[in-house]
């Protein structure tokens, strides 16, 4: 009494219990193949989990790294040596990293990040102040980084346009579009 109820649902988690059997002989051919595509199932998901993880993780860095830039303010004549060419191609490195994840996994888009701090849809906006500070700079591998970092950006801006946003407005219109979508409005 009771043990023909769920034998489905035993079968999909792959618990394989001893005491709940299919009666029919096709159900008896089919449990092994409802086993395997529940197996299958969560491996899927747990594969998406360790994927999108990283993806997620390069995004809050760019974005705490950003955070951290814009509490200490630095000045063009601070940005003005090769320090600072190497800090604004490190960046332009990450914005393109996070560019690619956006087109590899387009669900992380829907993933909130927790403070402002960590938030790239909050940070994302002083990366372009940094750009133009190394735009105006003196050296030119500083001016090359900037506009490196520039470009960079507009790619990530033309991605999130193209895909979630559908502004079809300037990269700074389309970041403050991003930072509203996110609750980040700035």
């Amino acid at each position: 009494m009771g043990h023909h109820r769920h034998p489905g649902l035993v079968t999909v988690a792959t618990l394989g219990l001893g005491d709940i059997a299919p009666d029919e002989g096709w159900l008896r051919l089919v449990s092994p193949l409802e086993a395997l595509v529940g197996f299958a199932l969560l491996t899927a998901t747990v594969s998406w989990v360790l994927e999108i993880y990283p993806a997620l993780t390069r995004r809050r860095v760019l974005a705490v790294r950003l955070a951290l830039l814009r509490d200490s303010a630095p000045t063009t004549r601070q940005i003005d040596c090769t320090a600072g060419a190497v800090l604004l191609d490190s960046l332009a490195t990450d914005v393109v990293r996070v560019r690619i994840d956006f087109t590899q996994y387009a669900e992380a888009y829907y993933f909130h990040d927790g403070e402002d701090q960590a938030s790239l849809a909050a940070m994302v906006g002083y990366a372009g102040t940094l750009a133009q500070l190394g735009q105006a700079a003196g050296r030119p591998e500083v001016r090359l980084a900037g506009r490196q970092l520039a470009g960079a950006l507009e790619d990530l801006a033309a991605i999130l346009d193209q895909r979630f946003l559908h502004t079809g407005r300037t990269p700074a219109d389309v970041f403050a579009a991003y930072a509203a979508d996110h609750g980040r409005d700035r």
